[in-house]
């Protein structure tokens, strides 16, 4: 049983004789109760500042056993009580300053698209958080008619986009939600003369990036654990908002400019 961490992200200063372990010796150890934790995951908090290794000279982490119970005390709260990581980080820290904060009932989604709201955070791990749904209609599917009027855009647009795949109506007409946002987007794009065919390697990109993100939750899916394939749609969510961040990153880097 890995015990309760009582103090915050740097309490993990090891004990006399205690022999730290590397990264991945961590990672062994949190195996069982956490097969789709990675290093990724655990640098991922680290830089979140859930937990401080200790660094060799050379620049190496070095854990502690109370480190590595802090992991698993967040990985644990993020499975159980579907928290983001500002709620456990606040959690810890008044944990540490003797209070006794009381946590969501296990199981039950957290509505985090308020004050405190929902974050991307990499890795495997964190169960479904709420995330903030854009203007216009909110059920799973909408009409043809619904998308139109919800983007204020023309029929005739909207099948010019289509015909470049920057939308896909499903058999029965249908649209997913998302598809509102999407078409937005174009039609601010076109503000710019930026047409539909300008848009394809757009679109090609996102499909090779979802592919990329399946490859990874794929596994989560066909698990044995039916927590841990009920987590495959969570972690999804979780590495698509890490390839928005990258390739709004990436973007920077290549105008020299801030995105907003």
């Amino acid at each position: 049983m890995v015990r309760t961490p009582t103090g915050g992200a740097g309490d993990g200063t090891p004990g006399p004789g205690e022999r730290l372990m590397s990264i991945g010796t961590v990672l062994t150890q949190l195996h069982d109760e956490f097969p789709e934790v990675t290093i990724s995951k655990i640098r991922f908090l680290e830089a979140e500042g859930l937990v401080e290794p200790r660094r060799t000279p050379s620049g190496y982490r070095k854990f502690s056993r109370a480190d590595v119970e802090r992991l698993a005390q967040v990985l644990r709260m993020q499975r159980d009580h579907y928290l983001p990581l500002k709620v456990i980080r606040e959690h810890l820290d008044a944990v540490a300053r003797g209070e006794q904060p009381q946590l969501p009932a296990p199981g039950t989604p957290r509505d985090v698209s308020g004050p405190g709201g929902a974050e991307s955070a990499p890795g495997v791990g964190p169960g479904p958080v709420a995330l903030v749904e854009p203007e216009g209609p909110t059920a799973a599917r909408v009409g043809r008619p619904e998308l139109l009027a919800a983007a204020g855009v023309s029929a005739e647009e909207l099948a010019d986009w289509e015909s470049y795949g920057l939308l896909v109506a499903a058999a029965d007409g249908s649209y997913d939600a998302g598809a509102v946002t999407v078409a937005r987007l174009v039609a601010e794009l076109g503000r710019f003369g930026l047409e539909p065919r300008h848009l394809r390697a757009m679109r090609a990109a996102a499909d090779r990036e979802a592919g990329l993100v399946e490859q990874v939750v794929a596994p989560l899916r066909r698990h044995r654990n039916p927590q841990t394939r009920a987590r495959a749609e969570a972690t999804a969510r979780e590495l698509a908002g890490l390839s928005v961040q990258l390739h709004a990153a990436l973007m920077e880097t290549s105008l020299g400019v801030r995105i907003q």
